[in-house]
Order: structure tokens, then C-alpha cells, then sequence
């Protein structure tokens, strides 16, 4: 017994010790990200210190040419999107009509098909109802 006592002092001791370092690496660790905030929040209160000036001087320069800037910048990427889109339309169509079934050619082929048994049934329906119109107006 004796013996099992100091191997429990033992794990114990690890234990405070793995909890003493996690602790200190803890501290270290956000305390460093403290003092980099802090920095960071300086260089940004400063910056704008010394910027402001220069923005209200350049401002009826700087608006114009930024709204511009946007709004060049906004239509490439929507004409890029629309070429990447355009793009991958043709190719999944040409994988379809080659018969390479890409992905989501399946669901087409089933809307496809319920699609056109709808309209042959709509197609029934109105010849039936044409048949009882024109038998009507023979019997009246």
C-alpha cells in the first residue's frame, strides 16, 4: 500500500504540472495577442490621423474616382461570372448531346419525359373533349 500511495502523488504532481503549463502557454500566448491588438489599434488611430487631412483635401478627386473604380471593378466580375457560367452551360451541354451523361442529366431526361406525358395527356383530354362538344351540338 505504501507503495500506491506515492505513484498517485506522482500522476497527481503530472497533472498540476500539464495544467501549470497549459496555463502559462495560455497567458503567453493571449497575452501576446493583447499587445498585438493593442498595436494594431494604434497604427489604426494614427494612420487616420495623419489620412484625414489628405481625404478631406483629395475628397471631391477621391469619390468620383471610387465610385468609378467600383463600379469597372463590379462589371468585370459579373461579366467574368456570367462567361465561367456561360462556359460550363456549353460544355455540359455538349457532354450531353454526345451522350457522356454529366451530372444532372438524369433529372432532365425525367422532367423531360413528365413534361411531355403531361402535354400527351392534356393532348387526350382535349380530343375527348372535343368529341362530347361536337356529339352535343349533332344531337341538338
Amino acid at each position: 500500500m505504501a507503495q500506491i500511495q506515492p505513484a498517485a502523488r506522482h500522476e497527481e504532481h503530472q497533472q498540476l504540472s500539464r495544467q501549470v503549463a497549459k496555463t502559462t502557454t495560455a497567458v503567453t500566448v493571449g497575452g501576446s495577442l493583447m499587445v498585438l491588438s493593442g498595436l494594431t489599434l494604434a497604427a489604426t488611430v494614427i494612420g487616420l490621423v495623419v489620412a484625414t487631412p489628405l481625404l478631406v483635401i483629395f475628397s471631391p478627386v477621391l469619390v468620383p474616382a471610387a465610385i468609378t473604380v467600383f463600379m469597372i471593378l463590379g462589371g468585370l466580375l459579373a461579366a467574368t461570372g456570367f462567361g465561367a457560367t456561360a462556359t460550363f452551360v456549353f460544355y455540359w451541354m455538349y457532354r450531353y448531346t454526345t451522350g457522356k451523361h454529366p451530372i444532372g442529366a438524369d433529372k432532365l431526361d425525367y422532367a423531360r419525359d413528365r413534361l411531355a406525358h403531361a402535354a400527351q395527356d392534356i393532348k387526350d383530354k382535349a380530343e375527348q373533349l372535343g368529341h362530347q362538344a361536337q356529339q352535343q351540338v349533332k344531337t341538338t
